[in-house]
């Protein structure tokens, strides 16, 4: 009886470079697409809205149109605005909203990693936190321009209670879900509670957090543009209250542009931060 003889399958390695520069132009060319597609739905939306203005379909007292919302922010790019340069109204408005969001993620990650990681501490405030997170924080900006005054304080302060619940509900979400055998070997190894919570339980919930970063910023521009809205000295906001009063529909559009424009190379910024920190994390689709 002859022995059988086992054959184990020969991988052509000739063939992976192949198919992974097959895979890179497939990428790059979904991606080129959906940009393109990107653009396009774009200008066909502006086409169309001009469109209508024009042939007055919809008023364009009130709708206006895009050439004319370029005209203004051509106007303040230019000659400035009625509170000044155009440049110093985006810095103050992006200065209210940085000051406030960075308080905002700095106390929403230290409160949820805390009450995460102590039981008894979140029985204890977990009422609290709820009740207040069901007040409608829009509400509270009145109140902060009398408490602090026109200055960027009330807007800052605006802009904190905003970023603070999403922040602190996906840090306290990610200090739960943290694997407990991660928790139980550290301590084998002899890990303090300390070390527990800055090298085991912060790092599990980074990516928690991280999620809610995106979002939490346009959360601190809308506390900065309501707060300055009711009550400022300059910014963007009160461009838009200005505009508004003047009955310039164009003037408000032209403010939602250039905070569009501003959230977008916030989002950037944060989305190019993430894929430096988590590059181990494979991404789940070209955007």
């Amino acid at each position: 009886m002859s022995p059988e003889v086992l054959s184990t399958p020969v991988v052509d390695t000739a063939k992976a470079p192949d198919r992974a520069h097959s895979r890179a132009r497939a990428a790059r060319r979904r991606k080129a697409v959906v940009t393109a597609s990107r653009v396009l739905l774009l200008v066909a939306v502006l086409a169309l809205w001009e469109a209508l203005s024009r042939a007055e379909v919809i008023d364009p007292f009130n709708f206006s149109m895009p050439t004319k919302i370029w005209d203004q922010i051509h106007t303040w790019v230019t000659h400035g605005t009625a509170l000044g340069s155009l440049g110093e109204q985006i810095w103050y408005t992006l200065y209210e909203a940085l000051l406030g969001w960075i308080i905002g993620v700095v106390a929403g990650v230290v409160c949820g990693i805390a009450l995460g990681r102590i039981t008894f501490l979140a029985d204890i405030l977990g009422p609290y936190i709820k009740v207040l997170n069901s007040i409608p924080r829009i509400v509270l900006a009145p109140i902060f321009v009398i408490w602090f005054g026109l200055g960027p304080a009330s807007k800052v302060a605006s802009a904190v209670v905003l970023v603070f619940f999403p922040v602190f509900f996906n840090a306290f979400q990610g200090a739960r879900e943290v694997d407990r055998n991660l928790v139980a070997n550290a301590r084998i190894l002899g890990a303090s509670d300390r070390r527990v919570t800055l090298q085991v339980v912060v790092p599990s919930a980074t990516s928690w957090i991280f999620t809610s970063l995106h979002v939490s910023f346009g959360f601190a521009l809308i506390g900065a543009i309501v707060g300055e809205y009711i009550g400022a000295t300059k910014g963007i906001g009160l461009l838009v209250a200005q505009s508004q009063g003047t009955f310039n529909a164009a003037g408000v559009y032209a403010a939602m542009v250039i905070l569009a424009v501003v959230a977008l190379v916030a989002e950037g910024l944060l989305t190019f931060a993430e894929r430096r920190i988590f590059r181990w994390k494979p991404s789940g689709s070209d955007s």
